[in-house]
């Protein structure tokens, strides 16, 4: 076989497949680091570490499981090693120079298992919390026999999950809402900064429910404020600022949508699929209903002009039981044309019924329906009697019970 000459290996770099702890003990050897009584020190506790992981991950009786407990060691090692000395070999034989090897497996079995507690993504409700246990045992079997590549990639990924929940705790912080809080609401963290930075913007000191929630997106849709009016918080702290950045420029990308008037708040954020979840707000049922309610009372209000009283109500139930415009005053000529349209063409009381039940608050609907079937009741008779040719009785009753002017 011939040799490839010189031109042709020219600018060729060999690639060294050893593991990086073995290259390590050849580098200490060469450079009188590491001497022959450190290396059979090395070699007795290397025997003792192969059954303590076979035993830790499975049996120290099988053979392949001791084989595969070797290649953990060596790999656990190289990772530590490879990890604190930045690939200096000098500073990896030194390490193994000064301590023991098993503490040097230790060492990389901590940094796997740091690794595996960390947030894989941004959201609360897809992370584990608390230290390493049992249940992470299958990881780290697979983690243990991983390249210091894949460690690296998996790492700088989890470590930016890591600053993205750190600044949303941060930001949730400054709004009165605690980890647990979070924890519990499972929210995603870029959602959680999203919401930040617009109440920061509105100057709003609290994280809102969905009621004040969607009170910030139609005063934004009022004011209309440019683009440029959000940025970062003032107190933000250095360490946040990359990953809540990068967050303010999907927020500026969300702007046209969010300013839109056309598209009702409720509709874009709970129907939408690009924008559910996307912003966070706490979900209080009570706020919502009381929201409700308070919303139903003000149409109510409306309606009976701030009135109350019972003449008020009967009058406008009265008016939509004879299929006419809902009024909250009689004229005597708007009370007898009603009179002869009830006698002319009947009139249906359960119409009104069903209005209280979609018009009036929920806390007095049973009070009105009572007093409205009352007055159906008793008066049913004079309504609709033909003998009361001249509308007498029934524009006394109308006095009586409604308001005629």
């Amino acid at each position: 076989m011939t040799q490839p000459s010189p031109e042709a290996t020219h600018g060729v770099s060999l690639f060294d497949a050893r593991p990086f702890f073995e290259k390590a003990v050849v580098y200490g050897v060469q450079h009188g680091l590491l001497d022959q009584v450190k290396l059979d020190a090395m070699a007795e506790e290397a025997a003792k570490g192969m059954v303590q992981i076979a035993r830790y991950f499975g049996s120290e009786y099988l053979r392949p499981e001791l084989e595969k407990a070797r290649d953990r060691l060596v790999n656990l090692v190289s990772l530590h090693l490879q990890d604190a000395s930045g690939g200096d070999l000098r500073v990896a034989a030194e390490l193994l120079r000064d301590h023991t090897l098993l503490s040097r497996s230790k060492a990389g079995s901590d940094l796997l298992k740091a690794l595996i507690v960390m947030p894989q993504n941004s959201h609360f409700g897809m992370n584990e919390r608390g230290a390493f246990s049992d249940r992470h045992l299958p990881q780290l079997a697979r983690w243990s026999l991983a390249s210091y590549a894949d460690y690296q990639a998996e790492f700088r990924g989890r470590q930016h999950a890591v600053q993205v929940v750190e600044a949303a705790l941060w930001c949730a912080d400054q709004l009165g809402l605690s980890a647990d809080d979070l924890q519990d609401a499972e929210p995603d963290a870029e959602a959680v900064i999203r919401t930040a930075l617009l109440l920061a913007m509105a100057r709003r000191k609290e994280l809102p429910d969905w009621v004040a929630f969607e009170k910030l997106i139609h005063a934004l849709r009022k004011k209309q404020p440019a683009p440029g009016l959000l940025t970062l918080p003032k107190n933000l702290p250095q360490a946040y600022h990359a990953v809540v950045e990068t967050v303010r420029q999907s927020v500026l990308a969300d702007w046209p949508r969010l300013l839109d008037a056309r598209l009702a708040p409720r509709k874009l954020f709970d129907q939408m699929p690009a924008f559910m979840g996307r912003y966070f707000w706490l979900e209080d049922a009570l706020s919502e209903v009381g929201q409700h309610d308070r919303n139903r009372s003000a149409a109510w209000d409306k309606l009976t002009q701030g009135h109350s009283d019972d003449g008020t109500v009967l009058t406008l139930c009265l008016c939509v039981a004879a299929g006419s415009a809902p009024k909250t005053l009689f004229t005597d000529k708007s009370a007898a044309t009603l009179v002869r349209k009830i006698r002319k063409h009947g009139w249906q009381p359960e119409l009104a019924t069903q209005y209280l039940q979609a018009h009036a608050p929920e806390q007095h609907q049973d009070d009105l329906i009572s007093l409205w079937q009352d007055f159906v009741y008793e008066s049913q008779a004079t309504l609709t009697s033909d003998r009361d040719s001249r509308l007498q009785d029934a524009l006394a009753l109308l006095r009586r019970e409604c308001n005629v002017a």
